[in-house]
């Protein structure tokens, strides 16, 4: 099945590429020239992404598009509740990978904060996003396997309140059903606020998995919160 064999919601763009690599350049030219565009329009810019493997060329691609990354905030949709230095921090991988070549000065807004429980970290998450740019300009989304988004799993018991198109708080407290369970969280509210929605995926397993949400119900596949327009779907094989 390709991409474009599905019957996506009027209004959401499927681009598709013929490896990751490819993949990873067209979504980094599409992405900094919304950065670009919004920097230009409004004197700032706010990209918020993703962790895990898969965006890692992505990250490499974007850092070596030339912009005025001075005034870009970067900024994650989700966090693992670990410190930075871990392998498994998405903060750290955004370091490693983003916040290097031309985009070393760009301005990352980091969820992860050191506290005494998950629930005070998540309140200090919430001040911390007082500086992001709102409407953010280009937001960049991954999918799990069983329809999770950021850190909106299926079965968690503060989904249905970070689902709501009202939710009142920024950034949530959520648990993973995979180490490090411990988890931070954007809200849909100001995920789906993005001016421009990008949404990346590779393989057949994963089509399968985007096919399944569109038929969903959000608080079962969390995704399908999302599968609407402004939209756009990168995917490879």
């Amino acid at each position: 099945m390709a991409i474009f064999e599905l019957d996506l919601p009027i209004g959401v763009i499927a681009h598709s590429s013929a490896d990751p690599q490819r993949q990873a350049a067209l979504m980094a030219d599409c992405v900094a020239g919304a950065l670009a565009y919004a920097v230009q329009t409004h004197g700032t810019a706010s990209l918020v992404v993703s962790g895990g493997r898969s965006p890692i060329l992505f990250f490499e691609e974007l850092s070596k598009r030339e912009l005025n990354w001075t005034k870009v905030q970067i900024s994650l949709a989700d966090e693992r509740w670990i410190p930075t230095g871990e392998p498994a921090s998405n903060e750290g991988l955004v370091r490693r990978h983003l916040l290097q070549n031309a985009a070393s000065e760009a301005r990352l807004i980091g969820l992860y904060q050191p506290a005494d429980s998950l629930a005070q970290a998540a309140a200090l998450a919430e001040r911390a996003l007082e500086q992001l740019q709102r409407p953010i300009d280009v937001l960049v989304l991954g999918m799990g396997d069983d329809g999770h988004t950021a850190s909106l799993f299926p079965g968690n018991p503060n989904l249905a309140h970070a689902l709501r198109p009202d939710c009142p708080e920024r950034c949530l407290p959520m648990q993973a059903p995979v180490e490090p369970q411990a988890r931070l969280t954007m809200t849909f509210p100001l995920l789906s606020c993005a001016r421009m929605q990008c949404l990346a995926i590779q393989g057949s397993d994963k089509l399968e998995t985007l096919r399944a949400a569109l038929h969903a119900d959000p608080l079962q596949m969390p995704i399908r919160a999302f599968l609407h327009s402004p939209l756009e779907i990168y995917w490879c094989p």
